[in-house]
């Protein structure tokens, strides 16, 4: 009898101590997850101008608290749900800094995107090539500015430029070929074939001609 009263005894203890660790280990990450929560709110009242110059370090102190955090509240739903809710806040927050920085930085244009401007306007066609605004009912119009920039610019072609030159020429090509079965009229085709014509006997001695000028400007450099 006093060995089962005994037995009893070290069990109940046991589960004391269990729920003991168990609420120490629910309170501990209900902490991590409140101090979280607290720091994401109070990025949130910080002046804009001050987060932004100082974001570097506002994110590294957020990677910490989030980790420790997440590892605290990885079996309790709603500790979940709640660092879910800071964690969206906290990302839309960046995202508008990071988006305001951005904005504020004085953009670098290429020498390519440069050229690519000089024929199609500004911004309209980026480093992707893409033509998807090129349609049936401008394509011909696309073609025609394309041909009357080269010509106006084609003096002042590096062989470099000749190069993206062709890049773009190309991509254009590849979205015409799309253009057509979408309902490309047979007249805007035959313009375009017309412009094609012209330009591609031109382009080709243009080309060299820049070639063998950088090469003879290489040569006098050299002498």
């Amino acid at each position: 009898m006093k060995k089962n009263v005994f037995t009893i005894g070290i069990l109940a203890f046991a589960a004391l101590a269990f729920t003991s660790c168990k609420d120490e280990k629910q309170a501990e990450a209900e902490k991590s997850v409140n101090t979280y929560v607290t720091y994401v709110d109070s990025v949130g009242n910080v002046p804009a101008d001050d987060a932004k110059a100082n974001w570097e370090a506002i994110d590294a102190e957020y990677q910490a608290r989030v980790t420790v955090a997440d590892n605290s509240a990885t079996d309790n739903e709603e500790l979940r749900e709640k660092l879910a809710v800071s964690k969206a806040k906290y990302e839309a927050l960046k995202a508008k800094y990071m988006a305001e920085v951005e904005a504020a930085q004085p953009k670098v244009v290429t020498p390519n995107q440069l050229l690519r401007d000089r024929f199609f306007g500004e911004g309209k066609v980026g480093e992707d090539m893409n033509f998807s605004w090129v349609n049936k009912d401008n394509i011909l119009k696309v073609y025609q500015d394309f041909l009357d920039s080269y010509e106006k610019n084609k003096g002042d072609f590096s062989r470099e430029d000749y190069d993206e030159v062709k890049l773009i020429y190309e991509a254009l090509d590849a979205r015409k070929n799309t253009v057509e079965k979408e309902g490309l009229s047979s007249e805007d085709n035959n313009k375009i074939a017309s412009i094609k014509f012209r330009f591609a006997p031109m382009f080709k001695v243009n080309r060299i001609g820049a070639k063998a000028r950088e090469n003879d400007d290489a040569k006098d450099k050299a002498e």
